[in-house]
């Protein structure tokens, strides 16, 4: 999308979107120089929908916390010192975060006041290509129901994954872009959902298969790994050049609590591209992320969840060609959505 203002009618859809509403109050959160263009945009957009708009901008900048130098570091913000900035954002409506909160005890806090929390980093054209619509939302939410029901997940692949979740603890995080309730965090751009198996209650075994996508390396695997999960943590992690990376990554912590397992879901977004990663590395990968029949494993914190695991080390890890079972109902199968109500729509290819 070309120029200031394209970008600015873009956020006001997207504010639309959120619910916004005369007289309600935005604030926008960057840190440093990052993202100046999205306040300026954001900040533009909530006042010609006729809400109040106002900019915090934090003086020191963490990198790590998009991915992009070091270790992807996430929890621990800029933001969680400065106890005046935490008191303001919990007085706005609506917070757009730019900095990437997820994880940390402050965007918990600033929820908890009923502000709803969206957290817009990615790249515009990504924004553009994954735009949510009211037909994701509404199969994103169905996928909801049926995993907040499950006593129990299992997902396959045909590399020798088979592992289980014992759920019920947790609740189930929904992404569809966009968030329009008091309290509610979302993502834009988004569309896949998720929950968390009890503290002790994952087993087995997840094979990663060439060409699967790991974040926050931002590559596809070029040989498998396999990952030995018992009482829900990794106990085992062999292969080859991938799994030494993996391996390497996660002791780098020294945290124990790094080897624990986190959320499990899956993608809906058909406008996701697989191959988008190859040519943009740019962002947290939200293409992979919310890919359209992709199982998402997940290793390190569940705080967002509401656990107790708050290490800094966290996996994603969206794969291809898997089956998921809840309760023994097929949900995915060979990587393809095999549920009527959550199957995409309208297929519609993004711009690459």
């Amino acid at each position: 999308m070309a120029g200031d203002d394209g970008f600015k009618e873009l956020c006001v859809r997207e504010l639309m979107l959120c619910g916004l509403k005369e007289g309600e109050v935005v604030a926008v959160l960057t840190q440093g120089d990052e993202r100046v263009d999205y306040a300026d945009a954001f900040l533009g957009a909530a006042e010609q929908l006729g809400a109040t708009a106002f900019h915090v901008r934090l003086p020191r900048a963490s990198h790590s916390l998009g991915g992009e130098a070091g270790q992807w570091t996430v929890g621990t913000t800029p933001l969680g010192a400065n106890r005046p900035a935490i008191e303001a954002l919990k007085g706005a409506d609506l917070m757009i975060d730019t900095m990437f909160l997820l994880f940390s005890k402050e965007q918990l806090e600033i929820q908890a006041a009923g502000t709803r929390v969206l957290l817009c980093m990615e790249p515009i054209e990504h924004l553009v290509q994954l735009f949510p619509t009211q037909d994701l939302r509404e199969r994103v939410e169905f996928g909801g129901e049926l995993l907040g029901r499950a006593q129990e997940l299992r997902f396959t692949n045909p590399l020798g994954t088979d592992v289980t979740y014992k759920l019920g603890t947790f609740p189930v995080i929904t992404e569809y872009g966009f968030t329009d309730e008091p309290g509610r965090w979302d993502h834009w751009p988004s569309g896949f959902l998720f929950t968390g198996g009890t503290d002790d209650g994952v087993n087995g075994r997840v094979v990663i298969s060439p060409g699967d996508i790991i974040y926050p390396f931002k590559t596809y695997t070029r040989t498998p790994i396999e990952v030995t999960i018992e009482s829900g943590r990794i106990v085992d992690i062999r292969g080859e050049f991938d799994a030494d990376l993996m391996r390497d990554y996660m002791a780098s912590f020294d945290d124990e609590r790094a080897y624990g397992i986190a959320h499990i879901g899956w993608g809906l977004n058909e406008k996701a591209r697989w191959s988008y990663l190859a040519t943009d590395r740019r962002g947290l990968g939200m293409h992979g992320r919310s890919y359209y029949g992709n199982v998402l494993f997940s290793t390190g914190p569940n705080q967002e969840l509401g656990g107790t695991n708050d290490t800094q080390c966290h996996v994603d890890i969206p794969m291809r060609g898997c089956s998921l079972y809840l309760d023994d109902e097929p949900i995915v199968v060979d990587g393809d959505i095999a549920v009527e109500e959550m199957k995409a729509r309208t297929p519609v290819k993004s711009t690459v």
